[in-house]
Parts: structure tokens; sequence; C-alpha cells
């Protein structure tokens, strides 16, 4: 009996946190503020590491989450619905689809209910502005919203962004379909085997190892368990700086 506790106990610790909204496309609670500004400038760079989320395509449906949704970064790049519910006077209708790519960090100076809104355990999206502003007026500030994990859907592969130098190769995962957040990645030179990247921060993946002049494939694996090879995604004259696209989740 001891045995099978022991084992439940580990199968929970190693469940998505979203897995029960991904795989039952249950709704659930939360709150919903905006920043960036009316052009969505505010929200470049972030805690994701991806940058101008103009050129890397996911434009302004963007969130930053709470402490209780970011998972320390292995979050970045879930995709959600979400709708304003409850408060007719501010909510609009319909509901928004939305990409994790920045972190709402807790204010614990205040409370959770006046101006913590992203304090623990709080379930709170950050919107961008433009976005916030297809389910809630403007005015509103903050609105009472229910959400789910939903699949990414995205146009072309898996791109890989390699910067870094000869030793430290930083690679930058973006556009991932599917579950969307990159939980695990190998790498595989045309002259190494396969070997696994280490989180750096956010989505930048790192290898030690000297891979000049090799063609590099890439092996990614999502949350729900599911995995992508990009054999030779990579050609043997790459530079650092340099994208380049794989695969992706159908």
């Amino acid at each position: 009996m001891s045995k099978v506790v022991i084992l439940l106990l580990g199968l929970l610790t190693l469940t998505p946190l979203f897995a029960h909204a991904y795989d039952d496309g249950g709704w659930v609670n939360a709150h919903a503020t905006f920043y960036g500004g009316g052009d969505a400038s505010g929200t470049m760079g972030g805690a994701c590491g991806y940058g101008n989320l103009y050129s890397q395509g996911y434009g302004t449906n963007t969130a930053a989450l709470s402490t209780a949704l970011f998972n320390n970064g292995l979050s970045c790049g879930a995709c959600f619905e979400i709708k304003c519910v409850n408060d007719p006077k501010w909510c609009l209708p319909g509901s928004i689809l939305v990409t994790a790519t920045n972190f709402c960090p807790p204010n614990n100076a205040l409370p959770n209910n006046n101006g913590g809104w992203c304090n623990p355990p709080q379930h709170h999206f950050d919107l961008a502005q433009p976005v916030f502003q297809h389910i809630a007026q403007y005015r509103a500030g903050i609105v009472p919203v229910s959400y789910r994990r939903v699949p990414c859907q995205k146009k072309g592969g898996i791109r890989f962004t390699i910067n870094g130098h000869s030793y430290f190769n930083l690679v930058l995962i973006t556009n991932v379909g599917g579950a969307g957040d990159v939980q695990s990645v190998s790498i595989k030179g045309s002259r190494t085997n396969w070997q696994p990247m280490s989180r750096n921060w956010g989505q930048n993946w790192q290898s030690n190892s000297y891979l000049d002049g090799q063609s590099l494939s890439f092996k990614v694996t999502t949350s729900d368990g599911r995995t992508v090879v990009s054999n030779n995604a990579v050609a043997a004259g790459w530079s650092f700086g340099q994208t380049f696209s794989g695969l992706q989740f159908p």
C-alpha cells in the first residue's frame, strides 16, 4: 500500500501545472489587468526572453503571468483562452487567445485584492493593453475572468535563434505550437550524439559543447509529453545571431 501512495505522489509531482485545464478544457477563475500602452510597446522583451514580440510573431496577443501561473518560466509559450465574466458594467462579449510571454511579479507590500494582483496564490493575467480591450473596457482597470489552456496555433515551424559564442550556445526557442511550453530540449551536432540542453532563463536553452561548423538538430518536448525532432534544422554554415526554422507540432 505504501508503494502505491509513493508512486501516486511521484506522479502528482511530475504533473504539469496546467494539465487539468489543457486536457479537459475546464474553465478556471482569475483576474486580468493590462500593461504596455496602447501600442503594446511596453510588453517587448520580458521574462520569457522572446525579445521583440512583433518580429517573433506573437504580436499583441500576449500576457504576463502571476507567480502561481508562471511556474518559474516553464509556462512561457503556453496559450490561453480568456473571457471577461461576472461584471456586466465592464465586460465585453467574446474571448481572446493569448500566449504567455512575460512574468507579472508580486507586490507583497499590497494586499492581494488591492494592487497585489499577482501575489501568490492569485491566478492573474496582466494582458497587453490592445488585447485586454477586446474583452473589457479600458476604464475597468481590473476585471474578473475565466481562462483555460488551449493548443497554440502557430504558423510555420518552431524557430531556433542561436546566440552566445563557442562553448556557450544559447538557443532561444519560439513559435512553438501544441502545448507551447517547452519543458526539455536536446541538441545534436553532425559530429556529436544527442545532448540534453539546460534551461538558462525563459525559453533560452544552453549547451556548453563546441558545435561550430556543424549542422544542428533539435529535439523539443512540451508539457504534454509530445516531442518533435527537427533533424538538420540548422545548416553547417550557421553564425551566431541567426534564426532557423524546424518542424512543428501537428
